[in-house]
């Protein structure tokens, strides 16, 4: 890796030689601009305005702009003549606990190389202090024309800076907090607590960019005079929160699931008990159905009765009805026997 500054570690009086290489990169994909019309490139050009003409970088200086807008000029031998006691040296200025450190104030990282043989010992003399205490180092630097304030801590076997932002450039969080007064309550702390346990732990390097990978699919895409594949749309989250309870438990199933939990891991279902109205009302309409129950089992038998007897009653009413129409049937047969025998019977013949 490239280093950006050369200098040296000072503590009391030992001095260690090292060089400063950038310990982040950005990732991030940058765009240039373009004329629609015809994809031309658009570029900036340096003008002054007193002479309208186009200026090289040579004949450009430096200036403080006054709060009445009046320029003041500020030379590089003016800037030269200022003290930087640290303008090549890391000055440490004190050991801390590391939770001294805001992470607010944390700015770029930086790793801290041992720059030649000689830098080695007390390198790693300073590397295994900070190790065996606990602690971090708080030091001076100068980069880039101005002194910036930073703290140094091992990872892994490097000394790493991160540049710290002055305490007064911190700026305090007044007026970001809700104005209303809010009561949480210890149900709603435990539902929280539940889904923190749930979602448990993540390895930071398993962590990616979703959005970076999709816009480089797209370029490779547009390059490659192919369709532009298609932008996967997940459920909408967030917005306005109507319940919280809800909104914790859902999110609390919603993990389990994820994690393979809940009902299949032998994991006991959460029961809402109902409201006392609610549950007698659900009772009253669901007793008649059960079965095994005395009072619907003596429904039952009394149903069955009353139907028997309307059976009998029928019964024995259309019995009489049956005889008369028996008897009337029987005389009519008879009749109609003794009409035929006297058709087919011979007539007696008197004598002259």
């Amino acid at each position: 890796m490239r280093s950006i500054w050369n200098g040296a570690i000072s503590f009391g009086l030992v001095s260690i030689p090292i060089k400063l290489v950038n310990a982040t990169e950005s990732h991030s994909i940058s765009f240039r601009q373009v004329h629609l019309d015809d994809g031309g490139r658009i570029r900036y050009r340096k003008f002054c305005e007193a002479e309208d003409r186009e200026v090289t970088t040579g004949e450009i200086g430096k200036a403080y702009e006054d709060a009445d807008g009046t320029l003041i000029p500020i030379t590089d031998e003016d800037l030269a003549q200022l003290p930087i006691p640290t303008a090549r040296t890391i000055e440490i200025v004190a050991f801390v606990p590391a939770d001294r450190i805001d992470p607010l104030q944390m700015d770029t990282a930086y790793y801290l190389s041992a720059n030649g043989v000689p830098a080695a010992k007390p390198y790693t003399l300073l590397r295994e202090a900070l190790k065996r205490s606990q602690k971090v180092a708080i030091a001076k630097f100068a980069l880039r024309g101005r002194e910036r304030l930073g703290m140094l801590r091992v990872v892994d076997d490097v000394i790493a800076m991160h540049g710290l932002l002055w305490p007064d450039e911190i700026r305090a969080p007044q007026d970001v907090a809700p104005d209303t007064s809010v009561t949480v309550r210890d149900k709603e702390l435990d539902l929280a607590d539940a889904l923190m346990d749930t979602l448990g732990e993540v390895d930071l390097a398993d962590l990616h960019d979703d959005y970076r990978e999709a816009l480089e699919e797209l370029i490779a895409a547009k390059a490659s005079g192919v369709e532009a594949p298609a932008a996967a749309t997940g459920e909408k989250t967030g917005g306005k929160v109507l319940d919280l309870m809800a909104a914790l438990e859902k999110s609390v199933r919603a993990a389990k699931e994820s994690r393979g939990e809940g009902e299949e891991s032998g994991e006991a279902a959460e029961v809402t008990r109902l409201p006392a109205r609610t549950a007698a009302r659900k009772s009253a309409r669901t007793a008649p159905k059960e079965v095994g129950g005395k009072k619907s089992t003596a429904k039952k038998t009394a149903a069955k009765k009353t139907t028997a007897k309307k059976a009998t009653t029928a019964t024995t009413a259309k019995k009489p009805a049956s005889k008369t129409t028996a008897r009337a049937a029987t005389k009519k047969t008879a009749a109609k026997k003794t009409a035929a025998a006297k058709k087919t019977s011979p007539r007696k013949r008197t004598s002259a």
